[in-house]
């Protein structure tokens, strides 16, 4: 599995402010997955707080990325157009992974209704917004992974039941 990290921060694209949560997640990344995924060579991608270049971040990741996790710029502020610039490039929308980091993290705290993250698909890509906190990153990883192998056979049509027979059991 190919996993891209993209950081969303105005602050630790100009340098003033260390990304914590793209390394974070990328740590969460390979140490889940472990020799199954490749996440974009150890480090994430860092862009600004900007339409146009998480736009284009999202599209040059889609072309080598079976996953696209984004981290920041989900919440209230003005700055903050993550998922503006998500529904740009986005397919079709995943609502039920939403609404299960949503509901994960609102019994961890009720800050997480204050996340305005999107999730979705692009041709064979899942496309994942998390917010831009470690504590944040941590909650939604633990939504996801539990599922995420699954959906991307199913994305990559190379599902063969096995999930699905657990199910069963």
């Amino acid at each position: 599995m190919r996993v891209s990290v993209i950081t969303v921060s105005d602050s630790s694209h100009a340098g003033t402010r260390a990304d914590e949560s793209g390394p974070k997640l990328v740590e969460l990344v390979d140490k889940s997955l472990k020799v199954n995924a490749t996440v974009n060579a150890g480090s994430p991608t860092v862009v600004p707080d900007e339409v146009a270049a998480i736009r284009d971040a999202l599209l040059e990741n889609c072309k080598n990325s079976d996953v696209i996790i984004t981290t920041g710029g989900t919440g209230f502020s003005k700055r903050d157009v993550t998922p503006e610039a998500t529904l740009e490039v986005v397919e079709r929308r995943c609502s039920g992974l939403e609404i299960a980091m949503h509901t994960g993290s609102l019994q961890k705290t009720p800050m997480a209704a204050l996340s305005r993250a999107i999730v979705g698909i692009r041709g064979s890509t899942l496309i994942v917004n998390m917010p831009g906190s470690v504590k944040a990153v941590k909650e939604c990883w633990e939504i996801l992974e539990p599922v995420l192998n699954h959906a991307i056979n199913l994305l990559k049509d190379t599902d063969d039941g096995t999930e699905h027979q657990k199910m069963k059991e």
